[in-house]
This record gives C-alpha cells, sequence and structure tokens, in this order.
C-alpha cells in the first residue's frame, strides 16, 4: 500500500506543479505532463519503478477519448462538416502519410515499416491544437474551423489505423506471424482462439453487432431505471461499466477496445443522457491520458537524445516542414486564404499525442523495432514543444501581414448552441415552446428522468443532468450560448449557477427564476438582472380580478395594476441594492427605511393622492 500511495503521489504532484506551469507559459497541458515526466524520470528509475506497466493502463485514457469523441459525431454535424471531414482531413492523413512514408523508402525501410511511420506521423495534436485555438479566440476564423475538420477526422482515422497496424506485421514474413501467433497473446484470455477464420469473423461480427445493439437499445433504459434513484456516482459507475465493458467484449474478440468504445460513443451521440455521460467521463479521460503522458515523458530515451541530437532534430524540423508544406498545398485547393491559410499550416504541422500510443501499439504488435520507436517517439515530443512557437510567430510575424484593408468575417451564429434552457418544467416548459415556435433552437437539460420520458413522447430534445455542474455546462456549449434560462426547482442551486455563469461567462444573458422577493435580492447581488418571480404576473392579474369584483371597472382596475407593477419592480431594484446577504433586512435600517418609503408612495398613488412619476 505504501509503495503504490508513493508512487500516486510522485505522479500527482508532477501534474499539478508542471502543468500550471505550461499552461500560463502557453505550452498546454499535454506538454506540462510531458515535462512533469521528463523531470521524474530520474526519480522513477532510482525507484525502480515499472514505467511501461503504468503506461499500458493509463492507455485505457485513450479508449475513454474515442468513446468522447464518438459521443460528439452526431449525424447532422457530420453532414454540416462532410466536405471538409472527409476531403480535407481524408486528404490530409493520406497525402501526409504517403509522404512520410517516401521518406522512410528512400532511407532503405521497408515498405511495411515505411507506411507505419507514416500513420504514426500524419496525426496531429488535437490537445494542444484546439486549446490553443480557443485560447487565442480563433476557432471561429476560417483556419481554425478547417483545422478542427481536419482533426477531428483524424480522431477518426485512428480507429481503422489501430486495426490495420497489426497486418502490417502478419504480412512480412510468414514465419513472423507464426511466432507473433506463438508469443503474442501467451496466457491471455480470448474468445477468437483456436477458432478458424470464418468462425473468428462470425464471433468479430457478432460482438460489433452487440456494442451496436447496446447502444441503440439497451443503453437508454438502463440509464434511466440508475437515474431515477438520483444517486449521481451510480451514474458515473454506470458509464464507466459500459465503457470497460465494451473494451473488454472487444479485447476478447481480438479487436481493439477503441474500435468498440468509438462505436458505442457514436450509438450514444443523439441520446438524451450524451451531455452528463461525457461530463461524468472526461475527468477520468483526462486524469488516466495524464499519467500515460507523464510515463511517456519518463519513459524519453535520453541517452539517445544527446548521442543523435543533430539527427533527431533534423527529422523533427523536416517533419514540420513536409506537413506544412502539404498543409499550404491542400488550402489552396480549399480556398482557404489569407492569415487562415498560415494558421492552418502552421497549427496542424506538428506529431499529435496519439502518434505516442501508435508507436507503443506498434511495438507491441512487432510493426516497428524499439530502433526505430525511440528516435520517432523524440521527434513526435519535441514537434508538440516547437507547435507554441509556431502559432507565437502566426500571431506575431504572419497575421499582422494581412490585417491591412481585410475585414474580419462575421461570426457564424451556431444555434444549438444559442439557447440553453436549463429545468423543463412547468416554467422552463412554456419559455422553450415559445422559443422553438419561433424558430429558435435550444438545450435543453433537465435532471429528471420522468420528465425526460414525457417530453421524449412529444419528440421534444432534452438531455438528462445537472445543469449546475460546470464541466455539464460546457458540454451543452456555453461558451457559445447567448442565452441562459435557469428554470430549475432548487433555490440554492438557482443562486449558485447565477453567480457562476457571471463570474466566468459574463457575455451570456441570464433570465432566471426567483421563488420569491429575497431570492431576487440574491439573484441580483450574484450578478443577474433578468429575474423573473415564478407567480408574479400570475399574482398581479388576481389582483386585477379582485379589484373588478370589488366594483372598478375593466380599465380602471388595469390602471391601478400597472401602476402597483412599476413602483414594484422599482423598489425591487432600489431595494436589493440594500439587501446584505446572510443578515435579515429587518435589521438592516437603510432597507427598512427604504421599504417604508416606497410602500407610502406606492399608497399615495394608487389612492390618487400624488401623480405617477414619469
Amino acid at each position: 500500500m505504501t509503495d503504490h500511495l508513493l508512487l500516486i503521489f510522485i505522479l500527482l504532484c508532477g501534474g499539478v506543479i508542471a502543468v500550471p506551469i505550461a499552461t500560463r507559459l502557453g505550452l498546454g497541458s499535454v506538454l506540462g505532463y510531458l515535462l512533469a515526466g521528463i523531470a521524474l524520470s530520474p526519480l522513477l528509475q532510482w525507484l525502480d519503478v515499472d514505467v511501461e506497466a503504468i503506461q499500458h493502463l493509463a492507455e485505457f485514457g485513450v479508449v475513454i477519448m474515442l468513446f468522447l469523441v464518438g459521443l460528439e459525431l452526431q449525424p447532422d454535424l457530420l453532414w454540416r462538416m462532410r466536405t471538409r471531414l472527409l476531403g480535407l482531413g481524408g486528404l490530409q492523413v493520406a497525402i501526409t502519410t504517403l509522404a512520410v512514408a517516401a521518406v522512410a523508402l528512400a532511407f532503405g525501410m521497408s515498405w511495411q515499416v515505411s507506411l507505419a511511420i507514416g500513420l504514426v506521423l500524419c496525426l496531429s495534436s488535437t490537445a494542444i491544437v484546439l486549446q490553443t485555438l480557443n485560447e487565442k479566440g480563433l476557432m471561429r476564423q476560417d483556419g481554425g474551423q478547417a483545422g478542427f475538420a481536419v482533426l477531428l477526422f483524424q480522431d477518426i482515422a485512428v480507429i481503422p489505423m489501430l486495426a490495420l497496424l497489426p497486418l502490417l506485421a502478419t504480412i512480412d514474413l510468414a514465419a513472423a506471424h507464426h511466432g507473433a501467433a506463438d508469443d503474442g497473446h501467451g496466457g491471455g484470455l480470448s474468445l477468437v482462439a483456436g477458432l478458424n477464420a470464418w468462425q473468428a469473423g462470425l464471433v468479430t461480427i457478432a460482438a460489433i453487432a452487440a456494442v451496436i445493439f447496446i447502444g441503440r437499445r439497451l443503453a437508454a433504459p438502463i440509464f434511466r431505471w440508475i437515474a431515477a434513484t438520483r444517486v449521481r456516482e451510480l451514474f458515473t459507475a454506470t458509464a464507466l461499466m459500459m465503457v470497460v465493458g465494451v473494451a473488454l467484449l472487444m479485447s476478447l474478440v481480438g479487436l481493439s477496445p477503441a474500435l468498440g468504445t468509438f462505436l458505442a460513443g457514436v450509438m450514444l451521440a443523439e441520446s438524451e443522457y450524451r451531455h452528463e455521460l461525457e461530463s461524468d467521463i472526461e475527468p477520468f479521460r483526462g486524469l488516466l491520458l495524464g499519467v500515460f503522458f507523464i510515463t511517456v515523458g519518463a519513459s524519453i530515451n535520453f541517452a539517445l537524445l544527446y548521442s543523435e541530437l543533430g539527427l533527431i532534430l533534423g527529422l523533427t524540423l523536416g517533419l514540420i516542414l513536409l506537413k506544412a508544406l502539404v498543409l499550404l498545398v491542400l488550402s489552396l485547393i480549399f480556398q482557404i486564404k489569407g492569415a487562415d491559410r498560415w494558421l492552418f499550416a502552421l497549427g496542424l504541422a506538428q506529431a499529435g499525442e496519439f502518434g505516442f500510443v501508435l508507436l507503443a501499439f506498434t511495438v507491441g504488435q512487432g510493426v516497428l523495432p524499439d530502433a526505430i520507436a525511440d528516435p520517432l517517439l523524440l521527434v513526435v515530443a519535441l514537434s508538440m514543444l516547437i507547435t507554441p512557437l509556431l502559432f507565437i510567430a502566426h500571431e506575431k510575424l504572419i497575421a499582422p501581414r494581412f490585417l491591412h484593408g481585410q475585414k474580419r468575417k462575421a461570426d457564424a451564429i451556431e444555434q444549438e448552441c444559442e439557447v440553453i434552457i436549463a429545468g423543463h418544467g412547468r416554467f422552463g416548459g412554456i419559455v422553450n415552446r415559445m422559443l422553438r415556435g419561433l424558430g429558435y433552437e435550444t438545450t435543453v437539460i433537465d435532471y429528471s428522468s420522468e420528465q425526460l420520458e414525457i417530453l421524449r413522447a412529444y419528440d421534444i430534445r432534452v438531455y438528462f443532468g445537472d445543469a449546475t455542474r460546470p464541466d455539464l455546462l460546457k458540454a451543452a456549449g456555453i461558451e457559445r450560448a447567448r442565452l441562459l434560462v435557469i428554470a430549475i426547482d432548487d433555490k440554492d442551486q438557482t443562486t449558485e449557477l447565477v453567480g457562476y455563469v457571471a463570474r466566468h461567462h459574463p457575455e451570456v444573458h441570464v433570465i432566471a427564476r426567483a421563488f420569491d422577493r429575497f431570492h431576487v435580492y440574491e439573484l441580483y447581488a450574484a450578478g443577474c438582472r433578468d429575474i423573473i418571480r415564478e407567480t408574479y404576473d400570475s399574482s398581479l392579474r388576481a389582483g386585477r380580478s379582485a379589484l373588478e369584483a370589488l366594483g372598478l371597472n375593466r380599465e380602471d382596475a388595469e390602471q391601478k395594476t400597472r401602476t402597483f407593477e412599476a413602483l414594484d419592480r422599482r423598489s425591487m431594484i432600489e431595494l436589493a441594492e440594500l439587501h446584505r446577504l446572510g443578515e435579515p433586512n429587518h435589521l438592516n435600517p437603510e432597507y427598512t427605511a427604504k421599504a417604508k418609503e416606497m410602500r407610502d408612495l406606492m399608497e399615495a398613488q394608487l389612492r390618487g393622492e400624488s401623480e405617477p412619476e414619469g
């Protein structure tokens, strides 16, 4: 126990120290983890830690990452991006793979090894590029959108790569094939061991069909049943159970676990539980990938780097130049112009974090020997370390040359993220119906599984989840939203959510439901300026009806109601500014004095003893 706790503590300390420093320097979290691994390498060697064993365990983070990639691949999103996703992304992967493979062939390597190297190095860093584009506000520019399409295609392309790479080892020599059959899975559990080709194929097809069936038919009822318990950690445990179970099934039939979880994610992409799954699984992905990158940094062969420094630097710069050239050619074909062209080319010119995964995979499958994989590992890491410098060069040297006489293209409004409604009960449901009736697309989040079932019967799309969670809000698109309507049933959670959005997303207009007058004060103090008391309008109508029942005609009753409403809204603002959180208002002399003043003014105006102001 002590040994395990010490190792966990060392790894966490490395990440906690290195990642914030790297983020502040603009290097990104992935490079922070790599640097942490580099710094911890001597200590881990001194403690005789099996870094490779930890790396194999942490590789499950890649499996979770591909599950999350599948969750994002909604059919309508893919259809809108089809040209750039398939055309731009597909050509980038194909041309870069062939170009790198051609260089490797020129160095005298076999075509199998050359093709494997091309597949490893054609990928770019999703983590670094997307984080940098978001931090610098470049995501909505044409270059950023094109880069996102290519990164998305690369993430999808990893799946067939994982299936193709082992074949490169088996088609080289028949002896190598027999050796792999004898030693590659020794002692492991497999459902296809001993089966002939067609039997193994049937088992594989059945496993894939089972994954599709689980995602389409069984997942929703299971999550609905678990959600009814309202035990949040049980929902998280169920999500992990599904990911681990699908990965296990794929391993048993001899397929990549990442392939299975990717398919499961795609099957759940249209589920109302998608956002909740994403927010629950994301922390495990981040933590496991962080540990994985630390182990990658710790396993870097520094002796090789020092002895072959010139060669490795040359290969790194050559790779960046080659990928940038391919991307520039593609930008001409797909009419990406100006500074966006260079943003696209320089931003994706590095190798990516999946390169580490594929290198470890190819070595394990006998595709690449360590003598080739070790230098390539250094090339991938160094190219990622250079990437922040490329973005700085674009920002400082290239982009200013295209600013003269150029007008920035207007940001496209993403309708699906324009409005977020938290809660779809008697209050939020009416708001949602009105907005959708006028053509506005809304993202509705509700934590009631019973409510979801009712709404699904009417083909209303809602997502299961706790809207007060920042990670779920991010998954729902709060960073791109214009409006957030808060209609959840918990008073304290409503106030907390208002405060969070006011602090972190002040550009989002917030409409919040208040439960009573004093809740209005709390929401006002938290930063909301568009507050709706849930019973206020109906109470005004009841008051007007009461006046009519007591003998006033309809016009007089309507006029008295408008006077009362105007004065009440005015007093609400003035009293909210005097309200002190945590202190009873009757003990606040400024508040009580203003309340009496506004009460007297209202009575005078309602009785006609003074004229309404304005």
